[in-house]
């Protein structure tokens, strides 16, 4: 399928994961599921899409996903360390070999060191080094926070597989 705008399509991401064989899971906090949902939006997604952890809470990224709590004592929940931990903890837990993480401040709000827009992600991959990025949306407000990240970790799970 044609890209909308230049936006990646969960379309997309399934094809190529489907070509390589790839089964892939997702890891998401600010976006609350909607890389998942995303995927599983389209029709036989089950066949390359595993599972999604939503890890709203630390606690949650703890017991589900074995972020530690050193981790987040150290640099929060909203950092590329915790994005790290969160991915590789999915992808240990999962039967997936591509995951992406997800971890920011949608807003609104925001506090002295994480502003609002700030999204840290994480790509892991079977056999690679886990990748982290932090992206600066702004305060553009939650909806356009979390719809723009969700965008992000669609285009970091394609290109992972270029």
């Amino acid at each position: 399928m044609a890209r909308r705008d230049g936006i990646v399509t969960a379309e997309e991401v399934l094809d190529r994961a489907r070509y390589w064989g790839l089964r892939i899971a997702t890891a998401e906090s600010c976006t609350g599921g909607m890389v998942a949902a995303a995927l599983t939006d389209v029709a036989g997604s089950s066949t390359v899409f595993d599972r999604g952890y939503v890890t709203y809470s630390n606690l949650s990224k703890m017991q589900m996903l074995g972020v530690r709590e050193e981790t987040l004592a150290a640099n929060g929940a909203v950092s590329e360390p915790t994005a790290r931990e969160m991915a590789e903890g999915a992808l240990a837990r999962a039967d997936a070999g591509l995951v992406v993480a997800i971890t920011g401040v949608a807003g609104p709000g925001s506090s002295e060191f994480k502003p609002e827009g700030r999204v840290c992600f994480a790509l892991a991959k079977a056999g690679h080094m886990t990748r982290t990025e932090t992206v600066h949306y702004g305060a553009i407000g939650r909806a356009k926070v979390r719809a723009a990240s969700t965008e992000h970790a669609l285009a970091l799970l394609l290109a992972a597989m270029d």
